[in-house]
């Protein structure tokens, strides 16, 4: 059961690997860092740190990377599952395997629990006709029980992240539960341009290559495009034996 979660610990991703994303990172200190590293500032100042938080957006966009990176940066057991593996094939195993993701996460504690595409299991309630929607069902409200479960002021939170936010049950962002939602929209230009910096930092580019004509695009780049079209430059080279990298092609 437990072999559908990736648990690393501390991954080596760090917040210098993302471009952009300044207020992305500010927010997810302040609610997954800091309470792991410093809860004592909540205490002081009277207030329970958020259990949870969600990040949602268009795809390719930083949500992975940057949990992978505030995981890094408190040197906490990073526990990965995507949503569609809670699904299980018989009756109850659903259920259960969340309950021995929190399980696996206490005992590794400090750790961080990151559920990606939970809109898998986590879209809004109908009434089930299948057995398959039962199990579903039954999967989401033991994952409502492990967040109603736990205390914020302990070692483990819990980031979940979504392509489709408004496909989400209510009750499974409600204050108590998930407190934190965040937006990772499509780079603007100024974040482009990092992360094309960041991507092509360890290239020996041509001198004709000019990168601001994809900074400038009207293209909807993802984070995740702008890799991609860097490594296929790479490959280029690679293939035509240059020692410098010249054919940048969306």
């Amino acid at each position: 059961m437990v072999s559908v979660m990736k648990v690393e610990k501390a991954p080596l991703e760090s917040y210098a690997d993302i471009g952009g994303l300044d207020a992305q990172i500010q927010e997810i200190k302040e609610a997954v860092e800091l309470p792991l590293t410093h809860p004592e500032l909540y205490e002081d100042i009277g207030i329970k740190p958020p259990k949870g938080v969600i990040l949602y957006g268009e795809p390719g966009t930083g949500k992975t990377l940057l949990a992978k990176a505030v995981a890094n940066s408190t040197s906490a057991t990073f526990l990965r599952v995507v949503g569609s593996e809670l699904i299980q094939k018989y009756l109850g195993d659903g259920p259960k395997l969340v309950r021995e993701l929190f399980r696996v996460a206490d005992d590794l504690s400090p750790s961080i629990v990151f559920i990606d595409e939970i809109d898998a299991v986590g879209t809004k309630r109908y009434d089930a006709h299948s057995g398959g929607e039962r199990e579903i069902q039954r999967t989401m409200l033991e994952l409502l029980n492990q967040l109603d479960g736990f205390d914020s002021r302990g070692d483990v939170k819990v980031i979940l992240a979504t392509n489709r936010i408004e496909s989400l049950d209510p009750a499974l962002l409600r204050p108590g539960r998930i407190d934190r939602k965040i937006e990772f929209p499509l780079p603007d230009i100024k974040t482009r341009r990092r992360i094309f910096q960041i991507h092509t930092s360890r290239m020996t580019l041509a001198d004709d290559v000019n990168l601001e004509e994809f900074v400038m695009t009207k293209d909807e780049f993802s984070g995740a495009d702008i890799k991609a079209i860097c490594t296929e430059a790479g490959l280029l080279a690679l293939r035509e034996r240059r020692m410098k990298v010249r054919h940048f092609t969306s």
